[in-house]
C-alpha cells in the first residue's frame, strides 16, 4: 500500500502558523521524519484561511522548494486551488509526483486537465461535486464517472486516477464507515485499472483514542481494495498494520517488504 504522509498540513495550527512564517527548520523536520519513517510521498498542502490565492500560490512554490531540499522523496502537492497545485509543479523538480485534488466540478477538472500532467503523474480524484460530498455510495460513483469522463478527453489514463472515496467521521454517522468501504468496493469493480486513496484520520474525528478507531478502519480498507493512504507514518503501529495487510492481501509477494521490515525492526508486534 502506497504511504502519503500528512504532516505538512496547514489545518494543522503549529504548521500552519510555521509555514505563515516561513519556518524552514520546522518543515524540514516534518518532511524528514515523515521520509525516514517510510512514507512513500510527502503531502504538502499550505492552504489556511488567512492567505489570498496569490499567497499561496507563493507559499506552495517556497514549501515545495523547502521539502524537496530536505528528502529525496517524491511529493504530493495538495490543495483544493488548481492555480495553487500549478504554482507547486513549476517548482517541482522530478518526475514522480502525487495531485491531490480534483472532483466533479467541471471548472477544475478542465483546470487540472490542463496542466502537463505526465504519465508518472498520478491524480486524485475526490468521488464528490460541488454539492459537497454524498452520503450514499451511487452518488459518489456518478461522480467518479464524470470524473473519469472528463479526464479521458485529456488523455490522463485510468492508471493514474486514485479515486478517494471519502470518509466522513463516525462520530457524526455511524454508517459512513461502511459507505466508504463500499465505494471502495465499486470503484474496484467499475474502474479496475483505477486505484483507492484515502484520508484515514476523517473517520475517527471527534472520538476518544482516535488510533484505534483508525487502525482498524485501516485493516477494513485494505480487504476492500484500498491502494494508497494518507496518514501518519510516525504511527509505527499503523505502518507495521500496513505491513501486514499487504502480505494477506497479495500485495506484498512472499512476503519480502514483510520480512525486510522484521529484519530491520521496524515492525511493532
Amino acid at each position: 500500500m502506497l504511504v502519503i504522509g500528512e504532516k505538512i498540513n496547514a489545518s494543522s495550527k503549529p504548521v500552519a502558523e510555521a509555514i505563515i512564517g516561513r519556518n524552514e527548520g520546522y518543515i524540514t523536520g516534518l518532511a524528514k521524519a515523515q521520509a525516514d519513517a517510510g512514507a512513500d510521498f510527502i503531502d504538502v498542502n499550505v492552504g489556511t484561511a488567512k492567505q489570498t490565492r496569490q499567497e499561496q500560490m507563493a507559499t506552495m512554490e517556497w514549501a515545495v522548494e523547502t521539502v524537496q531540499a530536505a528528502t529525496d522523496k517524491p511529493l504530493a502537492i495538495d490543495s483544493d486551488i488548481p492555480e495553487v497545485i500549478e504554482a507547486g509543479m513549476q517548482k517541482y523538480g522530478k518526475e514522480e509526483l502525487v495531485i491531490n485534488s480534483v472532483n466533479a466540478e467541471p471548472e477544475k477538472l478542465e483546470a487540472i486537465g490542463h496542466l502537463k500532467i505526465g504519465h508518472q503523474v498520478r491524480l486524485v480524484a475526490l468521488a464528490m461535486s460541488a454539492e459537497g460530498i454524498p452520503r450514499g455510495v451511487e452518488a459518489r460513483l456518478a461522480a467518479c464517472e464524470v470524473i473519469m469522463t472528463h479526464l479521458a478527453r485529456f488523455g490522463i489514463n485510468e492508471e493514474q486516477v486514485y479515486f478517494d472515496p471519502l470518509v466522513l467521521p463516525v462520530g457524526v454517522d455511524s454508517g459512513q464507515a461502511l459507505t466508504t468501504l463500499k465505494t471502495i468496493e465499486r470503484i474496484k469493480s467499475q474502474y479496475p485499472k483505477a486505484k483507492t486513496v484515502m484520508g484515514l484520520s476523517n473517520i475517527s474525528y471527534g472520538l476518544p483514542g482516535r488510533k484505534l478507531v483508525n487502525r482498524a478502519f485501516l485493516l477494513m480498507a485494505a480487504y476492500a481494495g484500498l491502494d494508497a493512504v494518507i496518514l501518519d507514518p510516525l504511527d509505527t503501529r499503523a505502518m507495521s498494520l500496513i505491513k501486514a495487510a499487504d502480505i494477506l492481501t497479495e500485495k506484498d509477494p512472499q512476503c519480502r517488504r514483510y520480512i525486510r521490515a522484521y529484519r530491520q525492526g521496524t515492525l511493532i508486534t
